[in-house]
């Protein structure tokens, strides 16, 4: 079967959606023998996965996610991929499976970006090249254990802005699902989670919300995570707050957002936040690396509504956060030292 490539020319880069397209070129690396090999670009999307591989059965997959963003003077600029590649190897450990060195996870990043570089999406129209690093576990497993083989790769898609026409606060629910076990794998980006979020999410949206309040799986009390989504709350007082717990996922975004709270003059913390306490709250959102902010209107729980700021417009600190870590992403702004990466396109 031949596969069909994506063309620059097929592309209206104000109006992409957030979708899988198949560029030339990916990073393709493979663990075998106890070692990994140099790894290189290739062309094929098709990957070559033993029938019998734990990736398969036993739930080894890990992954990432980031984006290069144009900047105004014509190059690219990744956030934070030292972030990324740390975390995919803690997501390793709790698989059990081989970590791929952080130097060359970035050296991964910025290959795939510079082959496909036509396809960065150009400064000013909110597009960004989306890049999805991941590793499976390959090889023949029948027993329950890790696997001896295992492949990992990054690809490349052009996405479009989150939000057509600005910030738009939207409404959350809780409902009595789990996103993760307590002492389980919410720490890690594993794929096994996103799986479990599907159905609570279908259900959400199906009653007219944008996503599920999961709360803590001892005492289903304390909030966790909204959808797949760190959450923060910002306080009547001045105080930038986001849940601490061992079952939520470490969003770059988030410890983003938390150095520029303080930056603007908010107290960051991270903190045990109960979902009878939503009062304190002044404006609240959720964070992550597609939407990097998404401003919540209400979080309905037990049937009772809560309105945060607004249900229509997005408050005042909200936006000035988003405004701030956008402008350096795109290289608008300088940030704290070395949270961009340029990446060499010639």
């Amino acid at each position: 079967m031949t596969e069909k490539k994506a063309q620059p020319s097929d592309f209206d880069w104000n109006d992409l959606g957030f979708e899988y397209h198949d560029l030339p070129y990916r990073y393709r690396a493979y663990y075998k023998a106890g070692q990994w090999n140099a790894g290189g670009l290739e062309t094929s999307s098709t990957l070559p996965v033993h029938e019998a591989a734990t990736g398969l059965h036993y739930g080894q997959n890990i992954f990432e996610g980031l984006k290069a963003y144009r900047r105004k003077d014509g190059g690219v600029n990744l956030f934070r991929p030292d972030m990324n590649a740390a975390r995919i190897q803690r997501s390793a450990d709790r698989l059990l499976m081989a970590e791929f060195p952080q130097e060359q996870f970035v050296e991964a990043l910025k290959e795939v970006v510079k082959a496909n570089q036509d396809f960065v999406p150009p400064y000013g129209t909110g597009a960004t090249l989306y890049l999805r690093p991941f590793e499976i576990g390959n090889g023949p497993v029948v027993g329950v254990h890790p696997a001896d083989e295992y492949v990992f790769e990054v690809y490349a898609t052009p996405v479009g802005a989150y939000y057509k026409g600005g910030l738009t606060p939207t409404a959350y629910v809780t409902n009595s699902y789990d996103r993760a076990a307590h002492g389980g794998t919410g720490q890690a980006k594993a794929g096994g989670n996103y799986a479990a979020s599907m159905l609570p999410g279908k259900e959400a949206h199906e009653a007219g919300y944008s996503d599920v309040v999961y709360l803590d799986p001892r005492l289903h009390e304390n909030i966790e995570e909204l959808g797949s989504a760190n959450f923060f709350g910002i306080t009547k007082d001045g105080r930038f707050l986001t849940p601490k717990s061992p079952s939520i996922l470490p969003s770059v975004t988030k410890y983003s957002l938390l150095a520029l709270a303080e930056e603007m003059g908010l107290q960051p913390e991270e903190t045990t936040i109960s979902i009878n306490d939503l009062d304190q709250f002044a404006e609240a959102g959720a964070m992550g690396t597609a939407a990097v902010i998404s401003p919540v209107g209400s979080i309905t729980h037990n049937g009772k509504k809560h309105v945060f700021y607004s249900e229509t417009e997005v408050g005042p600190w909200t936006q000035k956060l988003y405004d701030r870590l956008t402008a350096i992403q795109n290289g608008d702004e300088p940030g704290p030292e070395g949270w961009v990466v340029d990446v060499p396109l010639k």
